[in-house]
């Protein structure tokens, strides 16, 4: 065997750029879809597949066909600044903005090309409104884009994008006709479930199209054709391409690294006519890219290293200036070490002459290895450059300030560039900008609390944003020197972020403790009580809740206006779970919608609070109305991570009216995101799910759910009635007690009857099952008097279903099937199908025990098909049972007054609301004609949705006229009620 190596006289080759490999299908799809009409291409893969060679090559060939493209990357920056890959792009591609002759609409641009100020029109004049502006300057940008005649506007590495710029996205791919082809490149696997990106596809003009491109891995052929381009195009043994495409995957950016490390090593040698690797006992490719970038860096000198750390540092692609500035080096060592830098492969120099690491991982790699000491002496230095620039990047300094511990500066330019982001509707941002200095950076009380009072901790992304805050404001308290008044208000603080996080009663302890120091007349104080009033943790009486508020101060016209909403919003939201009819009055003062980003989140939240309030009164169409505002302004003003909280509330709410088609993936969705999601709306969602998993599946499934719901307080109560169900359907009395004796207190015996809706009815069957009569009794007359006349449908029904359970279990057969009828007729009117059809179930058996025995299996017999229809599955099998015990047939049809079962056919009246429905009549009109309640036609419309598999009025029209069911008559518009 001959062998050919670097010390046997066959010298290594000078590496080369890797050939495009493996990638031909792509290109032509690429040019395939802007063959015509505008596209909006989607390339989507991990990080090093090759996504951004696929895009330059694919618009190298455009640029050869005369097609103009603006490319701009967005980027990995924790607080990304607005529109920065549009800005990007558009810079790049205009040399002479004079030439293009803007219209007026272009001065909107000025704030973010101040370079521009000589040439760009006047600036208009300001809007109040945050989205007419933002809606102005994406107008100007479009304008921008046709001036300079651009075919293509690519963006790579979207997953990293601004709120603002996937808007602008958005925008531009919803307008008639697209303006012009859209090109992303992202991480799937980064996408939050929120993200705009995900809404692209549904937002395309008629004359545009979406493709997508998942670019794959190299298999071990290509792999040898990837690697022999780089040396040289010398031959590859098997052998050794087989190796490096298992250690790689074949992931194009780490076969790359790996042999770059390995020609570094002088680990390649020349065998047989080809290239293969050293010593196969020993050579060992790194596993990871980030071993191969540290060992690259490490082979370099020390002031190249400090090179790659500014860059590094910085982050966004710089110019040398700034580079030289933040690496603190001598011109001259700096102009020759840089060289070296370049060349090392792991940079490149743009076309406007600033440097970047040519892929994200090298600059995490190298940002890591960077030592604690020199890599804050390096942001320092990066801060005290970009102030230099003649537009400082405020959000860029906020973060190099931070992460020099340069508290002052810090401080000043993260609240600058929240408030900016606020003024543009980016709640999110702002949030994220505080919280990532009160995290990180030890801050006097006064300022601690000032931001922290700033925060809108619903639009933080991950489970938990409290914990880091709350550890920020007792260092403050424990180590700071601080006044009676200042210690009062951390404390406030501390408590108030205690019970935003679920732990209630540690939170009120703090707020306790600060109450009597908090300055009269502050909000502080008068949120305070506000907070003290909420029904939340262990029991109290409502009466001690309820002086809490009377004792909160009035709204004084002193106040900020944002105060003034948000302690009016906290005001009627503690009304309504107190069982307070007054808080409807106080609700119906809240906005339908305001301009200032700010009293949008407290509009928002404040709306949601009521729907989750209005569920539990059994007020649904107000619940839904209210749900659907907080959701309709969390989209409008960009508050997306509003959603799941809005999204777990309404699934509670579909939970009871019935709804429950797609529910079960909806709650998986929630609960599943444990980064994302909060606990609180997680366990709401795990509540829904273990209630339906009961009626419908696995029952042992059901009580891991339940019992993760009763996490949160808000959800405790509900879960555990759920669970002690769940007992004495399995006929463990002793259990079912036990679970209801610990929270009694609270959702009894304190008279907070808005959380005894579900609770009531399982607590006195439970104590009747185990023959303590007196107490069930006591149960009752509790949420009797506490709930009096109000009006609150839910509870009223609750009510009389106790009354019911007494009555079957005090011998009344007669009063209590009565008394169930009533308790179903009341359910039924809300709707709440499910507990309707349990309540008419029991009705139906006080017939059997009262003698009235074919009247009582007949009423089963359709309990138990409605019950199957609806989804109940297990509630519908035990029916059945108890029916076959008694030679019934629960799908016969019943003699006498039953109706026929037509398992999933269409019944005769069901046929008859279609017929009418497919006439464009909406409920109330097909009611009118067929004499009946308007609730019965939705029953019969959700039944026939159900029965053929649909979603909506519409659907259900297409479907019967379709198959036949009915004549398609003048195809009327639909009202989708």
């Amino acid at each position: 065997m001959v062998e050919e190596a670097l010390h046997n006289g066959r010298r290594l080759p000078a590496l080369s750029a890797p050939r495009f490999v493996g990638r031909d299908g792509e290109l032509d799809t690429l040019g395939a879809a802007f063959g015509g009409a505008p596209a909006v291409v989607l390339i989507e893969g991990e990080a090093g597949i090759g996504k951004t060679r696929l895009l330059r090559e694919f618009l190298a060939s455009e640029a050869q066909r005369g097609r103009h493209a603006l490319v701009g990357a967005c980027l990995d920056l924790r607080v990304p600044y607005t529109l920065g890959a549009v800005v990007d792009a558009v810079r790049e591609g205009s040399d002479d903005i004079a030439r293009l002759k803007l219209s007026g609409l272009a001065g909107a641009l000025r704030p973010l090309f101040p370079e521009w100020a000589d040439t760009l029109p006047a600036a208009p004049e300001p809007l109040e409104d945050a989205t007419a502006a933002r809606h102005r300057l994406f107008r100007a940008f479009v304008e921008v884009l046709d001036r300079l005649d651009v075919a293509i506007l690519a963006l790579e590495d979207v997953h990293w994008a601004d709120e603002a710029t996937l808007e602008f996205l958005l925008f531009l791919v919803s307008r008639r006709p697209q303006p012009v082809g859209v090109v992303l490149t992202y991480r799937r696997d980064e996408v939050p479930s929120s993200s705009l990106l995900l809404r692209l596809s549904s937002r395309l003009s008629p004359d545009s199209r979406v493709v997508r491109l998942t670019p794959r891995p190299l298999d071990a052929e290509e792999t040898a054709s990837f690697v022999s381009s780089m040396l040289a195009d010398g031959h590859v043994s098997t052998e050794f391409a087989d190796f490096v495409h298992a250690r790689t995957e074949g992931v194009p950016l780490a076969v790359e690294e790996s042999v770059r490390l390995m020609h570094d090593r002088a680990d390649l040698i020349h065998r047989d006519g080809g290239w293969a690797r050293r010593r196969l006992d020993r050579i060992e490719v790194p596993p990871t890219i980030r071993d191969a970038m540290l060992e690259r860096v490490q082979r370099l000198g020390p002031d190249t290293r400090t090179v790659l750390y500014a860059t590094a540092v910085l982050s966004s692609p710089a110019d040398p200036a700034t580079l030289l500035a933040v690496t603190g080096l001598p011109e001259e060592r700096f102009a020759a070490q840089s060289v070296e830098a370049l060349g090392s492969g792991l940079l490149r120099e743009g076309r406007s002459g600033q440097w970047s690491f040519r892929h994200p991982l090298a600059r995490y790699a190298v940002y890591d290895a960077i030592p604690a000491g020199d890599r804050r002496a390096l942001h320092l230095r990066a801060g005290r450059a970009l102030e230099r620039w003649p537009v400082p990047p405020v959000a860029q300094l906020a973060r190099h300030f931070r992460l020099a511990g340069e508290v002052e500066a810090a401080c000043r330019y993260t609240e600058e560039a929240a408030d900016l982001s606020t003024q543009s509707g980016d709640v999110a941002t702002s949030a994220l900008l505080i919280h990532s200095l009160v995290a990180t950076v030890a801050l006097p009380a006064e300022v601690l609390v000032r931001l922290v009072t700033k925060i809108q901790f619903q639009a933080l992304s991950g489970s938990d944003p409290y914990s880091a805050v709350v550890e920020a404001l007792r260092s403050a308290l424990g180590e700071q020197v601080l006044t009676p008044v200042a210690q009062a208000s951390v404390r406030f603080q501390i408590g108030r972020v205690l019970m935003g996080a679920g732990e209630i009663e540690a939170g009120r302890d703090e707020i306790l403790t600060a109450i009597p120091h908090l300055p009269p007349g502050s909000a502080e104080l008068a949120r305070g009580r506000i907070l003290l009033a909420l029904p939340l943790g262990n029991a109290r009486p409502v009466a001690e809740h309820l002086r809490w508020l009377e004792q909160a101060p009035p709204l004084a016209g002193s106040m900020a206006s944002l105060d003034r909403l948000h302690l009016a919003a906290d005001r009627a939201f503690a009304l309504l779970t107190l069982g307070e009819e007054a808080g409807w009055a106080a609700a119906r003062e809240i906005p339908d919608d305001v301009v200032d980003p700010r009293a949008a989140s407290i509009v928002t939240v404040a709306h949601s609070n009521v729907g989750e309030e209005a569920t539990r009164w059994g007020r649904y169409a107000e619940a839904r109305a209210r749900l659907a505002k907080a959701q309709a302004l969390a989209e409008r003003h960009q508050l997306l991570h509003y959603l799941d909280s809005i999204a777990s509330s309404r699934a509670h709410l579909d939970w009871f009216t019935g709804a429950w088609s797609g529910l079960a993936e909806q709650t998986a969705r929630l609960i599943d995101d444990y980064g994302g999601v909060r606990l609180k709306d997680r366990c709401e969602a795990a509540l829904v799910a273990g209630l339906l998993q009961a009626a419908t599946g696995d029952r042992a499934a059901a009580g891991e759910r339940l019992r993760f719901a009763g996490r949160d307080d808000q959800q405790r109560i509900e879960a555990t009635a759920a669970l002690a169900q769940l007992c004495l359907d399995d006929g463990d009395i002793e259990e079912a007690v036990r679970l209801t004796d610990q929270l009694a207190e609270v959702a009894v015996g304190g008279g907070l009857w808005s959380r005894a809706v579900e609770f009531a009815p399982v607590r006195t069957a439970a104590l009747v099952a185990a023959g303590r009569f007196g107490p069930a009794s006591d149960v009752v007359n509790a949420l009797q008097g506490a709930l009096g006349d109000r009006d609150a449908p839910a509870p009223q029904a609750s009510l009389v279903l106790c009354r019911a359970i007494l009555a079957e279990a005090d011998g009344r057969p007669a009063e209590a099937g009565a008394l169930f009828r009533r308790a179903a007729a009341a359910w039924e009117a809300l709707p709440r199908p499910y507990d309707a059809l349990l309540a008419r179930e029991r009705s139906a058996r006080c017939l059997v025990a009262a003698g009235r025995q074919e009247e009582g299996l007949s009423v089963l017999s359709e309990v138990a098909r409605a019950l199957s229809e609806l989804g109940a599955r297990n509630d519908a099998a035990r029916i059945g049972r108890s029916l076959a015990g008694r030679g019934r047939n629960v799908l016969a049809a019943p003699r006498g007054r039953g109706r026929p079962g037509y398992g999933n056919e269409l019944s005769p009246r069901e046929l008859e609301v279609a017929r009418l429905l497919v006439e464009g009549m909406t409920n109330r009109q097909i009611a009118d004609a067929l004499t009946v309640s308007a609730q019965t036609i939705a029953s019969q419309v959700k039944s026939a949705m159900r029965k053929l598999d649909v979603s909506s009025r519409t659907a259900l029209a297409v479907r019967v006229v379709e198959s036949g069911l009915v004549s398609d008559l003048d195809q009327r518009p639909l009202n989708d009620e």
